[in-house]
């Protein structure tokens, strides 16, 4: 039975992430084989002027900064993260009135979004986000800048159910045999289906499973490499003619302990801060680099980031400001929709991201 479309959605209106990630943790490959933590340090540095502007500059460019570097015996460094999807039909997480909405309305929205989640489980909509998903781990998308490093880059996906036992293991080599592109999903081999099924069982709850993933990046040389984190913002960082702080890394744990003696000659001139990590929402911007559903796809060939507008960072632009393309316009009539037109996919994976899509302009 056809739904009645809704006019706007409800002031109060959000879906959980049906995503759930670590954060990617860094490690040491060492000549043994043995893994140690790969750790941010803390140091200072004299470096040199090099900004576009027309005032006059000194040379010297004198900061505190962090880096992440491998262990001088390290052949390779790895990073780890976990991941976890829950059911689709469970996203709904708010739909309450504001001063405009009445409860009429309020249950047209959940009856769209019962219809919808029920569509989805399935469909071959489901099967292909989720192809697309487990294409991003398994081509190391995730890794950033770091996979410009990699003499050889290996992919391990571990899957285990929910009682902890082992239900798959695949291996990848995305620049060897794998094959696997950034830029589209047409190669499919049985490792990306593999993955994607588990995420399609996780999604329609069907199934729970965990997924630990892992690369392993060989460097080609043994030695201390600088590796690349993802990065802090700070409000207010030092600056100044005498020295700032320049470049803060993201890390998990705790630092050590400053020697606040300066005149020791024990004073720690470089200190450890933590262990180098890739943040989760990073790694979840990767892995949904999925959307060639949006207008402009065709000029502009390239896969963007599932986002209710189609915000993309790389291009500063949104893809999906015009009329009927955004997440928040199609989830209007999400009840009569095919899960498995370009539509249907591109919400199917706005829903996984969640977010908060009440319309408070009428209010």
């Amino acid at each position: 039975m056809k739904l009645e479309p809704m006019k706007k959605l409800p002031a109060v209106l959000s879906f959980q992430r049906a995503t759930v990630i670590s954060h990617g943790e860094f490690f040491n490959i060492l000549e043994d084989g043995a893994e140690t933590p790969l750790t941010v340090i803390r140091h200072g540095i004299r470096g040199t002027q090099n900004v576009n502007k027309k005032e006059e500059h000194g040379v010297s460019n004198m900061q505190i900064t962090e880096s992440a570097m491998t262990d001088r015996n390290a052949i390779g460094f790895g990073i780890r993260f976990a991941l976890r999807y829950l059911p689709i039909d469970e996203a709904l997480h708010a739909c309450a009135p504001g001063k405009k909405d009445d409860e009429e309305n309020l249950r047209n929205m959940r009856n769209h979004v019962r219809a919808f989640t029920k569509a989805v489980k399935g469909s071959k909509g489901l099967k292909e986000v989720s192809e697309r998903v487990a294409t991003n781990i398994l081509n190391g998308r995730w890794l950033w800048r770091n996979r410009s490093l990699a003499s050889d880059l290996t992919i391990i996906v571990k899957m285990t159910n929910e009682n902890g036992e082992n239900v798959g293991e695949v291996t990848s080599k995305p620049a060897g045999e794998t094959k696997l592109s950034y830029n589209n999903f047409e190669n499919r081999p049985g490792e990306v289906k593999e993955v994607g099924e588990k995420i399609a069982e996780s999604l329609s709850g069907e199934g729970s499973y965990n997924f630990q993933v892992t690369a392993r990046v060989d460097l080609g040389f043994k030695g201390s490499l600088e590796v690349h984190p993802s990065q802090n913002y700070v409000e207010g960082k030092p600056s100044g003619k005498k020295g700032g702080f320049a470049r803060p890394l993201f890390k998990i744990g705790h630092p050590e302990k400053p020697n606040m003696d300066e005149s020791s000659t024990n004073l720690n001139d470089v200190r450890t801060m933590g262990v180098a990590a890739i943040r989760d929402q990073k790694i979840g911007n990767a892995l949904r680099t999925i959307d060639t559903w949006y207008p402009g796809f065709e000029k502009n060939k390239k896969p963007i980031p599932v986002e209710p507008q189609g915000a993309n960072l790389e291009q500063m632009t949104c893809f999906r400001k015009q009329r009927n393309s955004s997440a928040f316009d199609i989830a209007k009539d999400m009840g009569n929709l095919d899960p498995d037109s370009k539509n249907g996919m591109f919400l199917i994976a706005a829903l996984m991201r969640g977010g908060v899509y009440g319309s408070e302009s009428e209010d």
